[in-house]
């Protein structure tokens, strides 16, 4: 197998890592034993933050928005779930190499709504979300790489006869 193939192992295994122990950490209440919901972030944790910002001031442009949905018990339970399902899934899917595009497309789309939301960048505008956003994009360019379920897969009649198929795998 080729350095680069290897290389993009790296990668979409330390990001699907990341994200499936941040999805497992939530569902089976490892970090505090109490149930995850969104709640406490949506109305708290999206204030943002500048360079030399005062911690109090409410810097995102965004911020009323996510206030309005934690005040919204059906939309929350709804976030909830996309939050813990979408991490546990995509996490597994990039460890696998399993429909690895879509994959991290997806990680990609939920890093950016993390960045929005949150709006951190009291340590300038790269802070995680964006770190792991740019390693999805960079895994939606370069495909499942080295060690992937997708290699199998592509290999099926139903994925040779449809093409879009085999681009979404990786």
């Amino acid at each position: 197998m080729d350095r680069n193939g290897r290389g993009i192992f790296i990668v979409r295994a330390a990001v699907g890592l990341g994200l499936l122990f941040a999805g497992l950490d939530k569902f089976f209440m490892l970090a505090g034993g109490k149930p995850f919901t969104s709640v406490g972030y949506l109305k708290f944790g999206t204030t943002g933050s500048w360079l030399g910002s005062d911690p109090k001031a409410v810097i995102n442009p965004t911020h009323d928005f996510w206030v309005s949905l934690a005040g919204n018990a059906g939309l929350v339970s709804i976030i909830d779930t996309l939050v813990v399902f979408g991490e546990v899934a995509i996490g597994a899917a990039l460890v696998l190499g399993l429909a690895t595009r879509f994959s991290a497309v997806m990680g990609t789309l939920l890093m950016a709504l993390f960045y929005v939301s949150n709006w951190s960048f009291a340590n300038g505008p790269f802070n995680e979300q964006f770190m792991y956003g740019i390693m999805t994009i960079a895994i939606v360019y370069a495909g499942a790489g080295a060690y992937a379920l997708d290699t199998a897969v592509a290999k099926l009649a139903i994925t040779q006869r449809v093409p879009v198929v085999k681009y979404a795998l990786g």
